[in-house]
């Protein structure tokens, strides 16, 4: 089986700089201390769960300096961390009989409710149970545009990101379906709870997004070579320190809503990546974002469909603690 490698130089960029060629991947020394297991597991790239971030640690599948360490390592500035994980093989892809909150369904697609902590499509790590699995037990049929590791996959969400999400299950339809995404027909609307009082009720952000520079598992505002991207936001709900935001994709770059809000200051509360770690975030495991209403034509009835979720019960918790 091929295997994936992720190289982590931990210092900060000017250092980094001047240091091997070939570190495929680098990042900055987390504020404060920080244990291994848990920076591994903050990875947007590596998609484990610390559980198996710990596992491959013992297992010998990471090095820290090219030395075997424990779980509980306190990461250094200057660390060079190599993580090693098996690539899954399309033969691997079995269904699976995971539970699945089904919004809608028809012979041509779904529309799911997916939870937060589920993958969408199977990737170094997360080899089961992800949603892809799901569907393949329930549909047995998918669309195949989306290849053989992400049938029927119209669009993804973000492992910690919850929400609406759309599923083909024939060929046609997902081509009817990922039209509507290029031409803004298809319309998504996220619910997300924020740091800070919002002055403009109403806004938008145009900024494009590239990877960031120094930190290439991240995205950052690239007004040079980023792509064009474009929110739109309106305040919900405001209160003294924070505000629930309605936030409506124009484009769809890679954490596209949190990289914006970070540009607004405003970052998503409990979001590990682009958050702040001295805010308060309420013990969310996750940022605070829903992707609450997806509306699109019917590809075959050419009905206008609209389904909205309900907030998931840990950002219910927060909107409840802030309206007190």
């Amino acid at each position: 089986m091929s295997q994936v490698v992720y190289t982590f130089l931990v210092g900060e960029a000017e250092e980094r700089s001047e240091r091997s060629q070939d570190i495929e991947a680098a990042t900055a020394l987390p504020q404060g201390k920080c244990r291994l297991d848990t920076f591994l597991a903050a990875q947007e790239p590596v998609s484990c769960s610390r559980s198996q971030i710990r596992k491959l640690i013992r297992d010998g599948d990471v090095k820290v300096n090219d030395r075997s360490v424990k779980p509980g390592y306190w990461i250094k500035r200057a660390d060079t961390i190599v993580l090693t994980l098996p690539e899954p093989r399309p033969s691997e892809l079995i269904a699976e009989p995971i539970p699945l909150d089904i919004l809608f369904e028809d012979e041509h697609l779904l529309v799911i409710n997916k939870p937060a902590g589920m993958v969408v499509h199977p990737a170094p790590g997360h080899y089961t149970g992800t949603l892809v699995h799901a569907l393949l037990y329930h549909c047995r049929e998918l669309s195949g545009i989306g290849g053989v590791q992400r049938p029927g996959i119209v669009h993804r969400l973000d492992r910690d990101t919850s929400g609406a999400m759309l599923v083909a299950k024939t060929d046609d339809a997902h081509i009817g379906l990922s039209a509507q995404l290029q031409t803004r027909s298809l319309t998504r609307v996220y619910a997300a709870v924020v740091h800070g009082r919002v002055k403009e009720l109403h806004g938008q952000v145009e900024m494009p997004i590239g990877r960031h520079r120094s930190d290439r598992k991240k995205m950052a505002i690239d007004p040079e070579k980023g792509r064009y991207a474009l929110s739109l936001y309106r305040v919900v709900q405001q209160f003294p320190h924070h505000a629930l935001l309605h936030v409506t994709l124009q484009t769809g770059r890679t954490h596209q809503i949190r990289v914006h809000l970070k540009y607004l200051h405003h970052p998503v509360v409990g979001d590990p990546v682009y958050g702040n770690g001295s805010y308060h975030n309420f013990q969310m495991s996750r940022q605070a974002l829903h992707a609450q209403t997806i509306a699109f034509f019917h590809p075959v009835s050419k009905e206008r469909m609209t389904f909205t979720t309900a907030l998931p019960d840990d950002m219910q918790h927060v909107v409840d603690i802030l309206s007190r």
